[in-house]
């Protein structure tokens, strides 16, 4: 006779996507295709083939939309115009790298990157409008309580209480300590204890609760399920994770078994492939247009000083597994070894041509063949040298994490001012967080954004070395 599992399997599954989430994924790029067939049916322009690649590639680099419905009008509109230009400058690269520019109305281009943004806008603010009536309704309001009034407890009820126009209401709390224990916060707001919870849930029709326990009181974890189950509330679990750098967290399931995702790369099915097209495009897009500056360069380095052209360095790349990472020389001596010292400000190694283009990161750009060999990525954290790594993942928390995907050529660490020598452990914990940050919040338009952004700093900044 078979043993009868603990729970069914259909229990637990991946939190459907809400409407809302639905509608503005479609949104934005819905809004960016229509408008410029329209407007190129009012210039008298006929559908043509390379409308229908400019039509795909538009919704390829806009879907899904983000939702703004909740954010604030002005914060959206920034938002928008920021996307917007983003997406103008990558769409332009790639007419004049492909020269098809010429392909198309002039006047219908220049409305449509006019209207399109306002249009965006437009259809946020009203359905941000048409939210904000729904969640008002009393109807439509949901009342939520916490049980735990520790750190934890007040932090997911600051939540619920703060999110702007969440048509939640929160109660209180439940907690059998002495409120001499209890969080400042919640002591004003305990509702009763945890014999109490399931009678008051049903008295005062409390639709959410978000159990806070630590897992260690799993038998009044138990215990408090049992109550619940006897009234229509919706029941979460909070663990008590924040100590862990969480990275891509999700429920999943693997064979029936379900288990709780905290730490994964962010690059895996389609995003991955997303990643891999946009990093073969652009890099091979980019190595065209700047081979002369490459040939350039290369012939700097020759005459500046004896020695190789491209220096090849060892570092960890994906999973932590070692990889050749190429760039141009600009040192007369090159540490590649087990111990490596970091360029500092007027350090003797560099040479004065090796000077230029370390400031203005020319001696960056071979890392585009890097990119092409599917050794690194245009965007991702920056590799550190091999023996760097070693000292510091024994030093930094989550330092290794930072390895759940490819090296970039440039970071959001980079263009945050997290650039050049890191000379003191904050300098680097500081860089190791602006990497994790990247790893939990990427999608293409932040990709787009740091590339440009990096280009901005190649030109004007003066701080690197």
């Amino acid at each position: 006779m078979r043993e009868k599992p603990l729970v069914s399997t259909r229990t637990f599954y991946s939190a459907p996507q809400s409407v809302t989430s639905l509608v503005a994924a479609f949104l934005e790029p819905t809004i960016t295709v229509v408008l410029f067939l329209v407007i190129n049916a009012a210039h008298g322009e006929p559908v043509t083939r390379a409308a229908l690649v400019l039509c795909l590639l538009a919704f390829a680099l806009t879907f899904p939309g983000r939702n703004r419905f909740r954010e604030g009008y002005l914060s959206a509109a920034t938002d928008i115009v920021v996307s917007w230009v983003l997406l103008l400058a990558i769409l332009l690269l790639c007419g004049y790298a492909t020269r098809s520019l010429g392909f198309f109305n002039r006047d219908a281009l220049m409305t449509w990157a006019a209207i399109t943004p306002v249009a965006q806008w437009v259809a946020t603010a009203i359905g941000r409008e048409m939210l904000a009536r729904h969640d008002r309704r009393p109807e439509n309001r949901r009342s939520a309580a916490v049980v735990g009034a520790g750190p934890l407890g007040v932090r997911v009820a600051r939540s619920l209480a703060g999110e702007m126009d969440s048509g939640v209401d929160f109660i209180g709390y439940f907690d059998d300590r002495d409120p001499s224990r209890l969080h400042r916060d919640a002591v004003d707001r305990r509702l009763g204890g945890l014999a109490d919870v399931g009678r008051i849930v049903s008295e005062r029709g409390i639709r959410e609760v978000y159990i806070t326990l630590p897992l260690g009181s799993q038998p009044r974890i138990i215990e408090l399920l049992e109550q619940l189950q006897g009234t229509t509330a919706s029941l979460f679990y909070v663990p008590d994770v924040f100590g862990i750098s969480i990275i891509q967290g999700r429920l999943q399931d693997v064979n029936g078994v379900p288990v709780v995702g905290m730490l994964e790369t962010p690059f895996t099915g389609t995003n991955e492939l997303a990643k891999r097209i946009s990093d073969v495009v652009f890099a091979s897009i980019i190595l065209v247009l700047i081979s002369p500056v490459l040939l350039a360069v290369a012939i700097g380095v020759k005459l500046s000083s004896p020695g190789p052209i491209i220096f090849r360095q060892k570092r960890n790349g994906l999973d932590g597994q070692e990889i050749e990472v190429y760039k141009f020389r600009s040192m007369r001596a090159m540490d590649n070894g087990p111990v490596v010292k970091q360029a500092t400000r007027g350090d003797p190694r560099i040479t004065p041509f090796g000077a230029f283009i370390r400031r203005t990161s020319l001696d960056e750009l071979p890392q585009f063949i890097n990119v092409l060999q599917g050794r690194m990525s245009i965007v991702g954290p920056r590799p550190h040298a091999v023996a760097h790594n070693e000292a510091y993942r024994q030093m930094i928390k989550a330092y290794m994490v930072r390895h759940k995907v490819k090296p970039g050529i440039t970071g959001w660490a980079q263009v945050n001012g997290h650039r050049g020598e890191t000379d003191t452990i904050e300098k680097m914990e500081a860089r190791v967080q602006y990497d994790l940050e990247y790893l939990r919040n990427w999608s293409i338009a932040l990709d787009l954004q740091i590339i440009l952004r990096t280009i901005r700093l190649m030109l004007f900044d003066r701080n690197a070395y």
